[in-house]
């Protein structure tokens, strides 16, 4: 396994507005019972959102913490994200359970990394496209919200 910053940093951003996968959606194993709590996270702290494959290598997308905000799709406590990239939505709101660091080393985030990259090598190791697992939808109200925590009628 490549160490976290060298194995995520150039695949940070997805390079078409919607990638798509034969493999949509795939299970998550892991960030449903992830029990990470809002104050792991901090103002100003770049996180990335996992969301699949590109060659071997984990992808998701890269953004800064901006200030908490309630997610509304899991009623606890969320943060709001900046995507510097922009697009149709540079703003969200997300469950901190969905996020992991970039801007720093930590042993939870690390850990989960690792788990996350070894349960899709082994599934997507023969493939070299970018595969967008489909763990994620944006809510009208600007809310990240992961398909295990979608709730029926949202």
């Amino acid at each position: 396994m490549l160490p976290p910053r060298q194995h995520l940093r150039g695949r940070t951003s997805c390079p078409s507005p919607r990638p798509t996968s034969a493999f949509a959606p795939t299970p998550d194993p892991l960030t449903p019972d992830r029990d990470i709590t809002h104050a792991h996270f901090q103002a100003g702290d770049t996180v990335v959102v996992l969301k699949g494959m590109a060659g071997g290598e984990l992808w998701g997308d890269a953004m800064r913490v901006v200030a908490p905000s309630w997610h509304t799709p899991t009623d606890e406590d969320g943060w709001r994200l900046r995507d510097a990239t922009g697009g149709a939505q540079s703003y969200v709101t997300a469950h901190p359970r969905y996020l992991v660091h970039l801007s720093r080393r930590c042993p939870d985030c690390l850990i989960y990394l690792r788990a996350m990259e070894d349960a899709l090598f082994t599934r997507f190791a023969d493939r070299d496209e970018l595969i967008d697992c489909g763990w994620y939808t944006t809510t009208a109200l600007g809310q990240l919200v992961h398909i295990a925590d979608i709730r029926s009628g949202r």
